[in-house]
């Protein structure tokens, strides 16, 4: 399938990128029966691609912005376009040998996402989409699953951890949501639970305190499979505000009703 000269880019960085990290997932498996195990091993590999990623990004698109998440924002002489990258997106998966992470590339122009891809090296799937011309799985078309009844739909979410995210209003939303579903997930890697919901594998998802790397590739390629993504408000962008939710028209919605008033309701409670 032709591709344009942007998502080419994007497709070569993520694949050079993406053998280092399936090399790194085997030795990571090795050291997962060592008594130190290999979270320092992961922090080098996770760094190592996002350098792989700018030094592919930077040499075909010279002056494009950078925002990744181990580097941080980089300027460049070009301040309508920025790349915004996540070199391992699921650390805690790839950390303990779980085939559950990717790289993500997302292509920002003057604030609208105009090209994103998701790769999981550990499979080979490939996700990709760029603005107004659909959103493909290794070549496949993509849509989004078209239930609109959440009583026939699997929901995935992301879950707080030690030290992270609100667990009393994570706990408020499984409760009210578990109640109204075939079935809730936690996969554990933000940017695939986007893809999953663009290729019709899941109905809907939602997570709070992302950041732009995890969901900026995801929200095009959502949204060109026919998706609607929004912040928790529904109107509002998950790129400023660090929340999402996904789905069809439907089943968007239908979360949409049920997660903001509780946002409010453990706010009001504070």
């Amino acid at each position: 399938m032709l591709h344009s000269a942007t998502i080419n880019v994007m497709v070569k960085a993520a694949r050079r990128a993406g053998r280092s990290l399936k090399r790194d997932l085997g030795e990571v498996e090795n050291l997962q029966v060592s008594l130190k195990g290999p979270a320092n091993f992961v922090t080098m590999a996770d760094k190592r691609a996002e350098e792989m990623l700018y030094s592919d990004l930077d040499k075909a698109r010279p002056g494009y912005g950078f925002i990744g998440e181990e580097g941080g924002v980089r300027e460049g002489a070009d301040k309508s376009h920025t790349w915004i990258v996540d070199p391992l997106d699921g650390t805690t998966n790839f950390l303990h040998g779980i085939p559950q992470f990717a790289i993500s590339i997302g292509l920002q122009r003057e604030g609208t996402m105009i090209a994103g891809l998701i790769y999981n090296p550990a499979n080979d799937d490939l996700y990709l989409a760029e603005r107004g011309k659909g959103a493909f799985l290794n070549d496949q078309r993509l849509r989004v699953a078209g239930r609109r009844k959440l009583n026939e739909c699997v929901i995935a979410c992301g879950l707080p951890h030690i030290g992270r995210g609100d667990h009393e209003l994570s706990r408020l939303e499984m409760t009210e949501i578990q109640n109204q579903v075939a079935g809730l997930r936690r996969f554990g890697a933000a940017a695939l639970d986007m893809a999953f919901v663009a290729s019709g594998r899941l109905d809907g998802y939602w997570e709070r305190n992302l950041q732009p790397w995890d969901m900026a590739a995801g929200q095009i390629i959502v949204r060109e499979a026919g998706g609607i993504v929004s912040g928790i408000e529904g109107d509002d962008d998950p790129l400023k505000t660090g929340n999402v939710v996904c789905g069809n028209e439907f089943i968007h919605a239908e979360l949409v009703k049920i997660l903001k008033p509780l946002g409010k309701q453990v706010s009001g409670n504070q």
